[in-house]
Protein backbone atom coordinates (compact mmCIF):
# COMPACT_ATOMS: atom_id res chain seq x y z
CA UNK A 1 0.00 0.00 0.00
CA UNK A 2 1.30 3.44 -0.97
CA UNK A 3 0.64 6.82 0.58
CA UNK A 4 1.03 10.17 -1.19
CA UNK A 5 3.04 12.43 1.10
CA UNK A 6 4.39 15.96 1.16
CA UNK A 7 8.18 15.68 1.25
CA UNK A 8 10.49 18.60 1.90
CA UNK A 9 13.44 17.54 -0.26
CA UNK A 10 15.41 20.53 0.99
CA UNK A 11 14.50 24.02 2.24
CA UNK A 12 11.96 25.73 -0.04
CA UNK A 13 11.65 22.68 -2.25
CA UNK A 14 8.96 20.06 -1.86
CA UNK A 15 7.43 17.25 -3.84
CA UNK A 16 4.55 14.81 -3.57
CA UNK A 17 5.91 11.29 -3.32
CA UNK A 18 4.35 7.85 -3.16
CA UNK A 19 5.77 6.24 -0.01
CA UNK A 20 5.22 2.70 1.16
CA UNK A 21 3.12 2.12 4.26
CA UNK A 22 4.18 -0.57 6.74
CA UNK A 23 2.05 -3.54 7.66
CA UNK A 24 -0.31 -2.90 10.56
CA UNK A 25 0.96 -4.12 13.88
CA UNK A 26 -0.96 -4.75 17.08
CA UNK A 27 -2.17 -1.46 18.52
CA UNK A 28 -1.99 0.36 15.17
CA UNK A 29 -4.63 1.61 12.76
CA UNK A 30 -4.59 2.92 9.19
CA UNK A 31 -6.03 6.39 8.68
CA UNK A 32 -7.24 7.91 5.41
CA UNK A 33 -6.41 11.60 5.74
CA UNK A 34 -9.05 14.20 4.94
CA UNK A 35 -7.26 17.42 5.92
CA UNK A 36 -3.87 18.53 7.20
CA UNK A 37 -2.94 22.00 8.42
CA UNK A 38 0.18 23.96 7.58
CA UNK A 39 1.85 25.38 10.69
CA UNK A 40 3.16 28.92 10.27
CA UNK A 41 5.53 28.35 13.21
CA UNK A 42 7.27 24.99 13.17
CA UNK A 43 6.66 24.16 9.52
CA UNK A 44 7.78 27.60 8.40
CA UNK A 45 11.17 26.86 9.95
CA UNK A 46 11.30 23.47 8.22
CA UNK A 47 10.36 25.19 4.96
CA UNK A 48 13.01 27.91 5.14
CA UNK A 49 15.71 25.79 6.81
CA UNK A 50 15.85 27.76 10.06
CA UNK A 51 14.70 24.92 12.33
CA UNK A 52 17.25 24.50 15.16
CA UNK A 53 19.49 21.48 14.62
CA UNK A 54 18.48 19.87 17.92
CA UNK A 55 14.98 19.32 16.53
CA UNK A 56 16.43 16.86 14.03
CA UNK A 57 15.46 18.64 10.84
CA UNK A 58 17.26 16.32 8.43
CA UNK A 59 16.02 16.41 4.86
CA UNK A 60 14.18 14.83 3.13
CA UNK A 61 11.34 14.93 5.63
CA UNK A 62 7.58 14.67 5.87
CA UNK A 63 6.05 17.55 7.90
CA UNK A 64 2.66 17.87 9.53
CA UNK A 65 1.15 17.41 12.98
CA UNK A 66 -2.34 18.85 12.37
CA UNK A 67 -4.10 15.99 10.62
CA UNK A 68 -7.72 14.84 10.50
CA UNK A 69 -8.88 11.59 8.91
CA UNK A 70 -10.93 8.45 9.19
CA UNK A 71 -9.87 5.05 10.43
CA UNK A 72 -10.07 2.64 7.46
CA UNK A 73 -8.30 -0.39 8.94
CA UNK A 74 -8.39 -1.40 12.57
CA UNK A 75 -7.20 -4.89 13.59
CA UNK A 76 -9.22 -6.91 16.03
CA UNK A 77 -8.71 -5.51 19.50
CA UNK A 78 -7.80 -1.98 18.41
CA UNK A 79 -9.16 0.79 20.63
CA UNK A 80 -10.51 2.67 17.61
CA UNK A 81 -13.04 1.38 15.11
CA UNK A 82 -13.20 1.62 11.34
CA UNK A 83 -15.15 4.68 10.22
CA UNK A 84 -14.27 6.84 13.23
CA UNK A 85 -13.06 10.38 12.54
CA UNK A 86 -9.79 11.02 14.36
CA UNK A 87 -7.22 13.72 15.04
CA UNK A 88 -3.64 12.67 14.30
CA UNK A 89 -0.88 14.79 15.94
CA UNK A 90 1.84 13.45 13.65
CA UNK A 91 3.05 10.03 12.51
CA UNK A 92 6.26 8.06 11.98
CA UNK A 93 5.40 5.44 9.38
CA UNK A 94 7.63 6.12 6.38
CA UNK A 95 11.09 4.78 5.55
CA UNK A 96 13.72 6.63 3.54
CA UNK A 97 12.56 10.02 4.83
CA UNK A 98 12.45 11.57 8.27
CA UNK A 99 9.02 12.08 9.80
CA UNK A 100 9.05 15.56 11.28
CA UNK A 101 6.25 15.45 12.09
CA UNK A 102 4.98 13.03 9.50
CA UNK A 103 1.26 13.78 9.19
CA UNK A 104 1.02 15.50 5.79
CA UNK A 105 0.10 12.46 3.72
CA UNK A 106 -2.93 10.73 2.25
CA UNK A 107 -2.64 7.59 4.40
CA UNK A 108 -0.98 7.00 7.74
CA UNK A 109 -0.27 4.05 10.00
CA UNK A 110 -0.30 5.23 13.60
CA UNK A 111 -0.59 3.93 17.13
CA UNK A 112 -4.14 3.94 18.44
CA UNK A 113 -2.66 5.37 21.65
CA UNK A 114 -1.47 8.51 19.86
CA UNK A 115 -4.65 9.56 18.06
CA UNK A 116 -8.15 10.14 19.41
CA UNK A 117 -11.69 10.31 18.03
CA UNK A 118 -13.38 13.64 17.31
CA UNK A 119 -16.83 14.74 16.20
CA UNK A 120 -17.52 13.97 12.54
CA UNK A 121 -19.05 17.33 11.66
CA UNK A 122 -16.05 19.56 12.39
CA UNK A 123 -14.56 19.33 8.92
CA UNK A 124 -11.27 21.16 8.28
CA UNK A 125 -11.65 23.23 11.48
CA UNK A 126 -10.50 20.16 13.42
CA UNK A 127 -6.91 20.61 12.23
CA UNK A 128 -6.75 23.57 14.64
CA UNK A 129 -6.81 21.33 17.72
CA UNK A 130 -3.00 21.20 17.96
CA UNK A 131 -2.69 24.98 17.81
CA UNK A 132 -5.53 25.34 20.30
CA UNK A 133 -3.68 22.91 22.57
CA UNK A 134 -0.55 25.06 22.28
CA UNK A 135 -2.57 28.11 23.31
CA UNK A 136 -4.20 26.17 26.15
CA UNK A 137 -0.81 24.93 27.37
CA UNK A 138 0.45 28.52 27.53
CA UNK A 139 -2.59 30.05 29.18
CA UNK A 140 -2.97 27.21 31.70
CA UNK A 141 0.60 27.55 32.91
CA UNK A 142 1.71 24.33 31.24
CA UNK A 143 -0.08 22.18 33.77
CA UNK A 144 2.36 23.11 36.53
CA UNK A 145 1.58 23.86 40.14
CA UNK A 146 2.60 27.52 40.04
CA UNK A 147 -0.25 30.04 39.80
CA UNK A 148 -0.49 31.71 36.42
CA UNK A 149 -1.89 34.96 35.15
CA UNK A 150 -4.22 35.00 32.16
CA UNK A 151 -3.14 37.42 29.41
CA UNK A 152 -4.27 41.01 29.63
CA UNK A 153 -2.18 41.80 26.54
CA UNK A 154 -1.64 39.44 23.58
CA UNK A 155 0.87 40.43 20.92
CA UNK A 156 -0.21 39.18 17.50
CA UNK A 157 -3.67 38.53 16.05
CA UNK A 158 -2.91 35.47 13.98
CA UNK A 159 -4.61 32.16 14.73
CA UNK A 160 -2.60 31.59 17.91
CA UNK A 161 -3.40 35.06 19.23
CA UNK A 162 -7.09 34.61 18.45
CA UNK A 163 -7.21 31.24 20.18
CA UNK A 164 -5.48 32.66 23.26
CA UNK A 165 -7.98 35.51 23.37
CA UNK A 166 -10.95 33.16 22.89
CA UNK A 167 -9.71 30.83 25.64
CA UNK A 168 -9.24 33.77 28.01
CA UNK A 169 -12.75 35.07 27.38
CA UNK A 170 -14.25 31.56 27.58
CA UNK A 171 -12.62 31.04 30.99
CA UNK A 172 -14.42 34.12 32.31
CA UNK A 173 -11.39 36.38 32.65
CA UNK A 174 -11.36 40.02 31.59
CA UNK A 175 -11.09 40.37 27.80
CA UNK A 176 -7.47 40.95 26.82
CA UNK A 177 -6.13 43.70 24.60
CA UNK A 178 -4.56 42.39 21.39
CA UNK A 179 -1.83 44.18 19.45
CA UNK A 180 -1.69 43.82 15.68
CA UNK A 181 0.38 45.85 13.21
CA UNK A 182 -1.08 44.37 9.99
CA UNK A 183 -4.43 45.94 9.01
CA UNK A 184 -5.38 42.72 7.19
CA UNK A 185 -5.35 40.86 10.52
CA UNK A 186 -7.00 43.44 12.76
CA UNK A 187 -10.53 42.18 12.11
CA UNK A 188 -12.31 39.15 13.52
CA UNK A 189 -12.13 39.88 17.26
CA UNK A 190 -14.76 38.09 19.35
CA UNK A 191 -15.31 39.79 22.70
CA UNK A 192 -11.98 41.65 22.90
CA UNK A 193 -10.30 44.67 21.32
CA UNK A 194 -7.54 44.73 18.70
CA UNK A 195 -5.38 47.86 18.57
CA UNK A 196 -2.16 49.06 17.02
CA UNK A 197 0.73 49.13 19.53
CA UNK A 198 1.23 52.86 19.00
CA UNK A 199 -2.40 53.50 19.98
CA UNK A 200 -2.00 51.77 23.36
CA UNK A 201 -0.42 53.81 26.15
CA UNK A 202 -1.02 51.30 28.96
CA UNK A 203 2.22 50.42 30.78
CA UNK A 204 1.10 48.23 33.67
CA UNK A 205 0.11 44.91 32.16
CA UNK A 206 0.22 41.98 34.55
CA UNK A 207 0.73 39.30 31.89
CA UNK A 208 1.81 39.83 28.29
CA UNK A 209 1.65 36.83 25.95
CA UNK A 210 3.76 37.27 22.82
CA UNK A 211 2.81 35.07 19.87
CA UNK A 212 4.34 37.32 17.22
CA UNK A 213 7.66 35.46 17.12
CA UNK A 214 9.49 38.81 16.89
CA UNK A 215 12.51 38.63 19.21
CA UNK A 216 13.19 42.34 18.73
CA UNK A 217 10.07 43.21 20.74
CA UNK A 218 11.28 41.90 24.10
CA UNK A 219 12.57 45.20 25.50
CA UNK A 220 9.41 47.00 24.39
CA UNK A 221 7.22 44.39 26.05
CA UNK A 222 9.20 44.32 29.28
CA UNK A 223 8.68 48.07 29.57
CA UNK A 224 4.93 47.52 29.33
CA UNK A 225 4.54 45.14 32.29
CA UNK A 226 3.95 46.21 35.87
CA UNK A 227 6.52 45.38 38.57
CA UNK A 228 6.45 41.65 39.15
CA UNK A 229 4.58 41.08 35.91
CA UNK A 230 5.06 38.18 33.55
CA UNK A 231 6.08 37.94 29.90
CA UNK A 232 5.08 34.66 28.26
CA UNK A 233 6.73 33.72 24.97
CA UNK A 234 4.43 31.16 23.35
CA UNK A 235 6.08 29.27 20.52
CA UNK A 236 9.43 28.28 19.09
CA UNK A 237 11.79 31.10 18.07
CA UNK A 238 14.34 30.71 15.30
CA UNK A 239 16.66 33.32 16.82
CA UNK A 240 18.32 33.71 20.20
CA UNK A 241 16.48 35.88 22.70
CA UNK A 242 18.05 39.17 23.82
CA UNK A 243 16.73 41.78 26.21
CA UNK A 244 17.95 44.49 28.55
CA UNK A 245 18.61 42.93 31.93
CA UNK A 246 18.42 46.37 33.55
CA UNK A 247 14.81 46.91 32.41
CA UNK A 248 13.87 43.39 33.47
CA UNK A 249 15.49 43.80 36.89
CA UNK A 250 13.77 47.15 37.51
CA UNK A 251 10.43 45.43 37.00
CA UNK A 252 11.45 42.13 38.60
CA UNK A 253 9.95 40.63 35.49
CA UNK A 254 9.22 36.96 35.12
CA UNK A 255 9.81 35.50 31.67
CA UNK A 256 8.22 32.15 30.82
CA UNK A 257 8.62 30.19 27.60
CA UNK A 258 5.79 27.92 26.53
CA UNK A 259 5.63 26.06 23.28
CA UNK A 260 5.06 22.31 23.42
CA UNK A 261 1.56 21.02 24.06
CA UNK A 262 0.96 17.69 25.74
CA UNK A 263 -1.75 15.10 25.18
CA UNK A 264 -3.81 16.37 28.16
CA UNK A 265 -3.88 19.82 26.48
CA UNK A 266 -5.27 18.25 23.28
CA UNK A 267 -7.92 16.35 25.20
CA UNK A 268 -8.85 19.47 27.18
CA UNK A 269 -9.39 21.69 24.12
CA UNK A 270 -11.26 18.90 22.34
CA UNK A 271 -13.69 18.85 25.25
CA UNK A 272 -13.99 22.64 25.22
CA UNK A 273 -14.90 22.52 21.53
CA UNK A 274 -17.36 19.65 22.08
CA UNK A 275 -19.15 21.60 24.82
CA UNK A 276 -19.25 24.83 22.80
CA UNK A 277 -16.98 26.74 25.19
CA UNK A 278 -14.32 27.23 22.50
CA UNK A 279 -15.06 28.00 18.86
CA UNK A 280 -12.64 27.14 16.06
CA UNK A 281 -14.78 28.86 13.45
CA UNK A 282 -13.53 31.66 11.21
CA UNK A 283 -9.82 30.88 11.60
CA UNK A 284 -9.16 28.90 8.42
CA UNK A 285 -8.90 31.31 5.51
CA UNK A 286 -7.45 29.10 2.77
CA UNK A 287 -7.98 25.49 1.63
CA UNK A 288 -6.14 23.96 -1.32
CA UNK A 289 -5.92 20.45 -2.70
CA UNK A 290 -2.89 18.37 -1.83
CA UNK A 291 -1.80 18.48 -5.48
CA UNK A 292 -1.27 22.24 -5.04
CA UNK A 293 0.98 21.77 -2.00
CA UNK A 294 3.84 23.95 -3.24
CA UNK A 295 1.56 26.90 -3.93
CA UNK A 296 -0.22 26.28 -0.63
CA UNK A 297 3.01 26.49 1.38
CA UNK A 298 4.10 29.63 -0.46
CA UNK A 299 0.74 31.26 0.28
CA UNK A 300 0.74 30.13 3.92
CA UNK A 301 4.10 31.78 4.57
CA UNK A 302 3.98 34.68 2.13
CA UNK A 303 0.43 36.08 2.18
CA UNK A 304 -0.36 38.17 5.27
CA UNK A 305 -4.07 37.64 4.61
CA UNK A 306 -3.64 33.88 5.05
CA UNK A 307 -4.33 33.07 8.69
CA UNK A 308 -4.42 29.31 8.22
CA UNK A 309 -3.87 27.12 5.18
CA UNK A 310 -5.30 23.60 5.03
CA UNK A 311 -4.48 20.88 2.52
CA UNK A 312 -7.51 18.88 1.34
CA UNK A 313 -6.63 15.17 0.89
CA UNK A 314 -10.21 13.98 0.37
CA UNK A 315 -9.56 13.12 -3.29
CA UNK A 316 -7.03 10.52 -2.07
CA UNK A 317 -9.09 9.15 0.82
Amino acid sequence: MKSTAVVFDQPRQLSLQALALPQLQAGEVEVAVLYSGISTGTERMLWDGSMPAFMGSTYPLVPGYETVGQVVKAPLGAKLKEGQTVFVPGANCFTGVKSLFGGAASRLVVSDQKIFPIADQRGPDAVLLALAATAYHAVSGGGGQEPFNPPDLIVGHGVMGRLLARLTVAAGFAPPTVWETQPERAHGAEGYNVVRPEDDDHRAYQAIYDVSGDTLLLDTLIQRIRPGGELVLAGLFNQNLHFSSAQAVLREARIRLSGEWKRPDLLAVNQLVDTGQLSLKGLITHVQTAESATAAYETAFGDVACLKMVLDWSAHA
